[in-house]
């Protein structure tokens, strides 16, 4: 290979890789693919559709490599550092992303495939309808959202972790984000990506092995279409105040009742009427 320039280098070196070591490259593909479709397709295509993130086609003709591998590995210390490309990409798409943890081999197994499959028409699996909502899936998913109807695959209800703004829903948690308008952040692909293949570390514990079905994603997706379209005609919910109106009106009810109850009761000591007995018989 005398004379070689670099370049050439480069392109030869991965071929004679693929010759010396075919098993190890093809375990490097599927571990790429495999990454992507659980951790990132919920958010990503590869071809230019965005979801909740931007489409990935071409993107290591936009960006550097060594960032691209930083930004998988741990964006949050990109975003907690200031780079400016990471935060600018955050107030576009609202929704940070998260860290998983990945390693660098595996991340570089992500962005080659990624690389690789760059214009295929989507590798995310979720299936979506053009057909409109109905008022069953709607009731539907708001009894799957609030627990009145378990999940088919047992995992947790979303108001364990989620509020929505609603007056027919039981108050939420404050664990994660409140979910009133996310169909208008994420729309209807990111809402429902997100839902049948979570790529945050806490769903992907709630929900292992408890898949959610392609029907009840479709509910769910629908009952927060409707709460998002209705957001305007209901209140938020002022537990404070109530609950510290309640504890007042629930305490006065209390001491009225009491007041009642030992009306008759004796106002001095028993030893105060012998000792007055006694005086007076002195």
């Amino acid at each position: 290979m005398r004379g070689a320039t670099g370049r050439q280098i480069g392109l030869v070196l991965p071929i004679l890789f693929a010759v010396a070591f075919p098993s190890t490259l093809v375990e490097a593909q599927a571990m790429g693919e495999e990454l992507f479709r659980s951790t990132c397709a919920a958010c990503h295509t590869t071809n230019t559709d965005r979801l909740v993130g931007p489409g990935l086609e071409g993107v290591e003709d936009r960006r550097d490599r060594e960032w691209l591998l930083s930004v998988i590995m741990e964006p949050d210390r990109l975003i907690a550092e200031g780079d400016t490309i990471a935060n600018r990409l955050l107030d576009e798409y609202l929704v940070p992303m998260p860290n998983l943890g990945t390693t660098r081999a595996q991340a570089e197994s992500v962005l080659d495939f990624i690389t690789d499959a760059s214009g295929a028409l989507s590798v995310n699996t979720t299936v979506l309808s053009d057909a409109p909502i109905t008022e069953d899936q709607v009731f539907f998913g708001m009894a799957l959202f609030q627990g009145n109807t378990r999940l088919v695959g047992g995992g947790p209800t979303c108001n364990g972790c989620h509020e929505v703004i609603n007056d027919a829903v039981i108050g939420g948690g404050i664990l994660a984000r409140e979910l009133t308008t996310v169909f208008s952040r994420l729309g209807a692909p990111g809402v429902r990506a997100i839902i049948a293949n979570p790529p945050f570390p806490i769903m992907q514990q709630a929900y292992r092995d408890k898949p959610i079905t392609e029907e009840e994603v479709g509910a769910l997706v629908a009952f927060l279409e409707r709460a998002d379209a209705e957001q305007g005609l209901h209140r938020p919910r002022a537990y404070g105040i109530t609950l510290f109106t309640a504890g007042l009106v629930g305490s006065m009810i209390l001491l009225v009742l009491y007041s009642v109850i030992w009306s008759g009761r004796k106002r001095a000591s028993v030893n105060q009427d012998i000792f007055s007995r006694q005086v007076r018989s002195i």
